[in-house]
C-alpha cells in the first residue's frame, strides 16, 4: 500500500506500508493491502505503520484515514514522527489533547456568545 501523511501546509510522509494500525473514535483497528476501502475518523494517537519490515511510529492529531485501494491517505493537523514511543506518547498528551481541549473551551465560548447575541437580537425586535 501507499500511504501518505498529510498536514495544512505539506505531505508529511509518503511511504510504500504493508500495515497500518490506527485509533479511530469507535477503537483502535489495523489495515492490510487487502481489505477493503475504509473511512475512519481518527483521535489524537499513535499510527503505527510496518515499511521495509520495519515498524514506525508517528504520533497524529485528530484527522481522516481514508483507504482506497492501494493508496491511503491520512490528513491531520499536526503529526511527529519518532522512533522512541515513551517521547511519541508525551507529545499526544503534551501537545495533541490539550489542543483538543482548548478547541472544546473556545467552541463552547462561542456558542454562549452566539446565544448571547441571539438573545440580544430577540430582545432588540421586542423593544422596537
Amino acid at each position: 500500500m501507499k500511504m501518505k501523511i498529510l498536514l495544512p501546509n505539506e505531505v508529511f510522509l509518503e511511504r510504500e506500508v504493508s500495515k497500518i494500525n490506527a485509533k479511530a473514535e469507535n477503537g483502535a483497528f489495523c489495515l492490510l493491502e487487502h481489505h477493503v476501502d475504509f473511512v475512519a475518523t481518527l483521535v489524537p494517537g499513535l499510527l503505527s505503520f510496518v515499511s521495509d519490515g520495519n515498524e514506525e511510529f508517528v504520533a497524529v492529531d485528530t484527522g481522516t484515514l481514508v483507504k482506497r485501494g492501494s493508496d491511503v491517505f491520512v490528513s491531520t493537523a499536526n503529526a511527529v514522527k519518532g522512533r522512541e514511543l515513551g517521547t511519541l506518547r508525551q507529545t499526544i498528551e503534551d501537545e495533541f489533547i490539550r489542543l483538543d481541549d482548548r478547541e472544546r473551551k473556545v467552541r463552547s465560548v462561542l456558542s454562549k456568545l452566539e446565544a448571547d447575541m441571539a438573545r440580544r437580537f430577540l430582545e432588540m425586535e421586542e423593544h422596537g
